[in-house]
């Protein structure tokens, strides 16, 4: 079972690379994030025809969340997270999937640090851990996959020391990014690559790709079920050098069967 998780930023104005990449890929499933497409946008006939399913929650201009599925049907398990009704943004939906519970998240940036939006990121974590407490309780193989939106470590950088001050890789993010982990879940790429440098990020700005000047901020946090079944990882980093491409490349793992 391969699942990947691609940050597309903007789906319809990306559809040719999206629809490459998965003829080239061919992910069983895909967690997308940043659609900025609303719900009645979303291109639903092109991903049929290219043979996958998808359930998605969109909003206009930014955020959006989709899982693609090459299994047919897809059961919905949930979308958005419980702990503040008043959360309006498209950043999380959950799907039963081949037997895997698979939550694609889409986290807040929090930037400009400090203010609102770096507190609201640091809610939403909490509010992700608390959630995935309960799936940790339901006995199945889970994934929480997409764009978290951190850089754990100073690995996840190619200059620590440019971010000190970004909500990307603030104390405190990283600090309840571990308080995540210790709650039952393996970060997948760090499991089967401990020392290496991976990033799956490129800004646009200052030739950053051909720089190789990246960060890694697209994870895959597995529970103790389904890291057992982890057999590789990559990023598909080429998809980043395409003509008008996301700043972001593919991620992905591959499962052994149950």
């Amino acid at each position: 079972m391969k699942i990947a998780t691609y940050n597309i930023n903007g789906i319809n104005g990306r559809i040719e690379n999206l629809l490459r990449w998965l003829a080239d890929a061919k992910p069983d499933v895909v967690c997308l994030q940043e659609l900025k497409a609303e719900d009645h946008k979303f291109p639903e006939r092109a991903l049929l025809d290219a043979g996958y399913h998808a359930i998605w929650q969109g909003q206009k201009s930014w955020n959006g969340v989709a899982i693609l599925s090459r299994y047919g049907e897809i059961q919905e398990t949930r979308r958005g997270l419980d702990g503040d009704p008043n959360d309006s943004h498209s950043r999380y939906i959950e799907a039963f999937i081949n037997g895997v519970v698979i939550g694609c998240l889409y986290l807040p940036n929090g930037n400009p640090y400090p203010g609102p939006k770096f507190d609201y990121k640091l809610k939403w974590i909490k509010r992700l851990t608390a959630h995935g407490k309960k799936l940790q309780g339901f006995g199945l193989p889970v994934a929480l996959i997409g764009d978290y939106n951190i850089m754990p470590t100073e690995l996840d950088t190619y200059k620590p020391e440019k971010y000190v001050d970004n909500a990307l890789f603030r104390p405190e993010s990283r600090k309840l990014w571990r308080e995540l982990l210790k709650t039952g879940w393996t970060d997948a790429i760090r499991k089967l690559y401990p020392n290496e440098r991976f990033y799956t990020f490129w800004d646009y700005l200052r030739n950053a790709y051909g720089r190789d000047a990246g960060l890694r901020l697209d994870h895959f946090l597995l529970n103790n079920l389904l890291e057992a079944r982890l057999v590789s990882a990559g990023v598909d980093k080429e998809v980043r050098g395409w003509k008008h491409t996301s700043d972001h490349a593919p991620v992905w793992i591959e499962l052994s069967e149950a």
